[in-house]
This record gives structure tokens, C-alpha cells and sequence, in this order.
């Protein structure tokens, strides 16, 4: 089957796509994003967390005929979802300071974002998400195999909580595993990005 969506603000088609099929394997393998980590195809580690319709989910359990006509934003997008969602107000990140409602980004706002035309298809060229400089300037990376899906859950923790208590980011975070760490760098990287988040307001 053909799978047509949206990927980081573009129009993607997918041909010959078999039922059984994930996203992840759509995305990685397919459209050459590999952001997205492969680990335990199971739902269980988080690597392959991408945002669909702005709800972070394990893309290897989602078919990839699930995803016809949706948005789908993976870690190579984040930056510049991030900093349109910013500045057009949109979910938690109350960059214009209205209210925050705690709801996330809605499917019609999600729908209007476009990636700009001079940014790559793999993210470089673009300046970082918050939460993406506080992973870099905290030190929670290190083999960085789960981070991609740390840094989605993390950015839309932020968007629906500016201020979260650190049970909330550790509650928010249950689902990623990490092997290399004992969090608290992960943790810290949070904690920085709310931080920042709250001064820009």
C-alpha cells in the first residue's frame, strides 16, 4: 500500500508499504531518518519515540498505515517544531504568555506547521530546541541511543508542564530507559530547560 503523511512539516509518501510494517521502519529505513532508535520493538525502552498528531508515541508500535494523512514530528524535526510552536504560542510553552491550558499542541496546530525551506531534512543547519541545548549543557548524553526519544518526551512534557515537579519528570521519563546513566544528568537537563522556559516568558 501507499502511505501518505507528514513528516517534520513535509509531505512524505511511502510506496509498497507491507501491513505489518511499523513507522519506525518507514522512517528510518524508508525515508532515511534515523533519529528514531530501533531497540526493543516492544514499546518498552522509548528509543522510537516520535510525536503523532503531537502525542509522543513508540513508533514500532504504530503501523504505518495508521499514520495516513497525520503529522508525525521526529527528533530531526524538533528544533524547528519547537521554535515555531514558540512562536506562534502554541501548547505549554507560552511563548507569547497566554494561557497555557495544559492540552499540548492542538491536531489543527500541528496541521499548520510547515518546516522552512532552508532547513535539512536531518535537522543540521538549525538552532537547537530548549530542550535539546539543556541535554548538551547538562551533560545527559552520552552514547546518546536514547535520546532521541528522551528529547520527545521531554519537549512535550515542557509544552503541556512549564514548571514540573521532578516526580512529574520522572513520571513523564518512565518510559525511556537509558543503560548509560543514572538519570540524574537526564534529570538535571529538565530541570534546566523549564528553567529557561520560564525566563522567556
Amino acid at each position: 500500500m501507499r502511505v501518505n503523511f507528514t513528516v517534520n512539516g513535509r509531505q512524505q509518501e511511502a510506496d509498497d508499504v507491507w501491513e505489518g510494517e511499523s513507522l519506525l521502519y518507514v522512517l528510518r529505513e524508508r525515508l532515511g531518518l534515523p533519529g528514531s532508535k530501533n531497540a526493543c520493538e516492544q514499546g518498552e525502552c522509548g528509543s522510537c519515540t516520535v510525536r503523532l498528531d503531537g502525542v509522543p508515541v513508540c513508533s514500532c508500535l504504530v503501523a504505518a498505515g495508521q499514520v495516513e494523512g497525520r503529522d508525525v514530528v521526529t527528533v530531526e524535526g524538533l528544533a524547528e517544531f519547537s521554535k515555531q510552536r514558540d512562536e506562534h504560542g502554541h501548547g505549554g510553552a507560552c511563548g507569547t504568555g497566554g494561557g497555557c491550558g495544559g492540552k499540548g499542541v492542538s491536531l489543527d496546530a500541528a496541521k499548520q506547521w510547515q518546516a522552512r525551506p532552508g532547513d535539512s531534512q536531518t535537522g543540521e543547519g538549525v538552532e537547537l530546541s530548549n530542550i535539546q541545548q539543556a541535554f548538551i549543557d547538562a551533560g545527559a548524553v552520552q552514547c546518546g541511543f536514547c535520546t532521541p526519544g528522551l528529547l520527545i518526551q521531554a519537549d512535550a512534557l515542557l509544552e503541556e508542564n512549564p514548571s514540573p515537579s521532578d516526580q512529574d519528570i520522572r513520571e513523564a521519563l518512565s518510559g525511556n530507559l537509558c543503560r548509560c546513566t543514572g538519570y540524574e544528568k537526564i534529570l538535571d537537563a529538565v530541570r534546566l530547560a523549564a528553567a529557561r522556559q520560564g525566563e522567556a516568558v
